[in-house]
């Protein structure tokens, strides 16, 4: 699935939690942590000041970042 990210907004694709603890015991989904960091798979152009001139990006396709639970929106997989 291909995305576009639009004005200065970013998509970011969480980073895999462990599947198996330490002592080899596997965790379902469902009592596995969220990871707290992705890889930003799309960034948008970014803004525009008052003058009109684009201002530029800080995030580029590749960084890895940190997710702020708050501001996440789900995607579907399957569209």
């Amino acid at each position: 699935m291909k995305f576009r990210s639009l004005h200065d907004r970013v998509v970011i694709r969480r980073a895999e939690g462990d599947v198996k603890s330490k002592g080899g015991i596997i965790i379902p989904d469902t009592a596995r942590e969220k990871p707290q960091q992705g890889e930003v798979v799309a960034v948008g152009p970014g803004l525009r000041d008052k003058g009109g001139t684009l201002v530029p990006r800080d995030v580029e396709v590749g960084d890895i970042m940190g997710i702020v639970e708050k501001t996440e929106t789900a995607a579907d997989k399957a569209a």
